[in-house]
């Protein structure tokens, strides 16, 4: 057996590279941000200056510090780049072309596949930590042609999701914080009964997925569900049994 090492590289072994936010917030087990979330090694790379703020506004200057940033893992050896917010999908396309890995920079670009799963004229309810932002441009970019298909229940007007997540106040409080989320699917679910799936559109919602099923007893999507998918393609296993 032969080995190899690209130039640059300085270590091995880990396949996802995750592209973090400028930000400070508690990155529970479960969150796109925490190491432990994952079966598999990850490699984490904060991109300076990409705020909260400058990737729910969809700021177009911050993209020179993601591609560095991404270039980067490459660099370091990754073989697939995530993203930990689903609105860098503004930036899905652009990012795919300017690297030679594959790239899944948001929740979202599941969407489609979800409508397909659900089928015929079934709504995915997509519960996401601002609606207001939402527009066509960023849906065109995650690659939805079903808008139509779409519900979206926004955590904006919740107090303690916002301090903690968008304030960055630096602590989470799960017990104030998981029933915001939780009453915002069961109210998305109840708004329209052809909702038959939930898609949680920020990396901060990831660790609550399974109450947020238990809530509304439908099948939950989230970041977490991409990068273990993703990484599925990019590191197949082998597999031993019997017949």
């Amino acid at each position: 057996m032969i080995y190899s090492i690209k130039k640059g590289q300085v270590c091995q072994g880990e396949p996802i590279g995750i592209l973090l936010l400028d930000t400070c917030v508690p990155f529970i087990p479960g969150d796109v941000a925490n190491a432990t979330t994952y079966d598999f090694p990850v490699r984490f790379k904060k991109v300076e200056g990409f705020t909260v703020e400058k990737a729910l506004n969809q700021e177009p200057e911050v993209y020179d510090s993601l591609l560095a940033a991404a270039r980067e893992l490459v660099t370091e050896g990754v073989r697939g780049l995530a993203g930990d917010c689903g609105f860098m999908g503004i930036f899905q396309n652009r990012l795919a072309e300017d690297v030679d890995v594959p790239v899944f920079l948001s929740s979202m670009i599941q969407i489609e596949l979800i409508l397909r799963m659900i089928g015929g004229k079934n709504k995915l309810g997509v519960v996401t930590a601002d609606s207001s932002k939402i527009g066509p441009e960023i849906l065109e970019a995650v690659g939805v042609t079903n808008k139509d298909r779409l519900v979206f229940g926004g955590l904006q007007d919740k107090p303690h999701f916002i301090d903690f997540a968008i304030k960055e106040i630096g602590t989470l409080d799960t017990d104030l914080v998981v029933p915001e989320i939780i009453k915002t699917a069961k109210d998305l679910v109840a708004s329209d009964q052809d909702i038959k799936a939930i898609l949680l559109e920020c990396s901060l919602l990831s660790p609550h997925a399974h109450a947020v099923q238990q809530a509304v007893n439908l099948p939950v999507f989230d970041f977490i569900s991409l990068i273990n998918y993703a990484f599925s393609g990019i590191q197949t296993k082998t597999y031993t049994g019997f017949m």
